[in-house]
């Protein structure tokens, strides 16, 4: 018997979770070791992203945004409102790791978390389509009237209104985070600021996501596709204007963390599309999913191989 109505996909084979599982926390640990070498700044950041990660999903989940999650090893909460404890592990080192490669680009403030939000949604897009059919996690098309569309509806399956989710989670906490470290750099303030972040950025994710969404569909027709790409070229936008106006940098810090962890999610994740069998269901999906790989390689590769660290990031945070 199937997992889900309209899902031709069974249940993934029984090392697949918790292999991911397992991955995720290394991840953690990798950023965790790197933030403690770095001091406050750095290990407040990682802790708020993870809480930041566990709070939205959880909310999310509670009040049935429309998806559930599969069972893995360590959950929190009380099921089927109960979230996997990696979920929130895999926020925390996706929003780390893109400071640590954004941070090398002296970008204005808008500009560096508009760039942080893009990187976030590059690595979304190899996993969604892939983690979905595994049935890590599973958005209910049926009970939103569309049976049919289980695996072709809006991207292949996972729909728009996640990935605008993605760019504003990421951006709001990396913005908001930003903004609150210019008003004091006293070990105190560093220590709260997190919470400061998560409480701002999750009202802000809460008007973004619901009020002024539900307000835009109802005066103008506004769907999660048009808000999504009206979304993605803002923040193209403001990365593009940030990069002309960026401050001189000469020098480059991409620690082991930095790029373990956009690497992982790439391959580990492009691996399963075809040890799954998915990559035989639509050729246009394939097709994306190996581009949307090597863009992220791309994107990574010119600081990676350069040899020239520096410590510009112990001193601004």
């Amino acid at each position: 018997m199937l997992p889900f109505a309209n899902m031709p996909y069974g249940n993934a084979p029984g090392y697949c979770f918790p292999v991911t599982e397992l991955c995720m926390f290394a991840l953690l640990l990798i950023c965790g070791w790197h933030a403690f070498k770095k001091g406050t700044g750095h290990v407040s950041w990682l802790l708020g992203a993870l809480g930041f990660g566990l709070l939205l999903e959880y909310v999310n989940v509670a009040t049935n945004s429309g998806y559930v999650y599969g069972r893995f090893w360590v959950m929190l909460g009380k099921a089927p409102h109960s979230i996997p404890l990696c979920i929130g592990c895999g926020w925390a080192v996706i929003i780390y790791s893109s400071r640590l490669f954004t941070d090398n680009f002296a970008l204005p403030l808008w500009a560096a978390a508009a760039f942080d939000s893009l990187l976030a949604l590059n690595i979304d897009l190899s996993m969604d389509v892939v983690a979905y059919r595994l049935h890590m996690w599973h958005w209910d098309w049926a009970g939103r009237g569309y049976p049919t569309e289980t695996l072709t509806g809006q991207w292949f399956g996972v729909p728009y209104a996640n990935f605008y989710g993605w760019l504003l989670v990421v951006f709001f906490y990396s913005l908001f985070g930003r903004l609150l470290e210019k008003v004091s750099v006293t070990a105190i303030w560093k220590a709260i600021l997190p919470l400061l972040s998560i409480i701002i950025s999750q009202v802000a994710l809460w008007v973004a996501l619901f009020l002024l969404a539900d307000l835009l569909k109802q005066l103008f027709g506004i769907s999660s596709m048009h808000r999504l790409i009206a979304l993605l070229v803002l923040l193209v936008a403001l990365v593009i204007s940030g990069y002309i106006k960026k401050g001189k940098t000469g020098v480059h810090y991409f620690p082991f963390a930095a790029w373990i962890v956009p690497l992982w999610f790439h391959v580990y994740f492009l691996m399963w599309l075809f040890l799954g069998g998915f990559a035989g269901e639509n050729s246009r999906m394939t097709t994306f999913s190996i581009f949307n790989v090597v863009l992220g390689l791309l994107i990574h590769l010119p600081l990676l191989i350069k040899k020239k660290p520096i410590t510009i990031l112990a001193e601004t945070r």
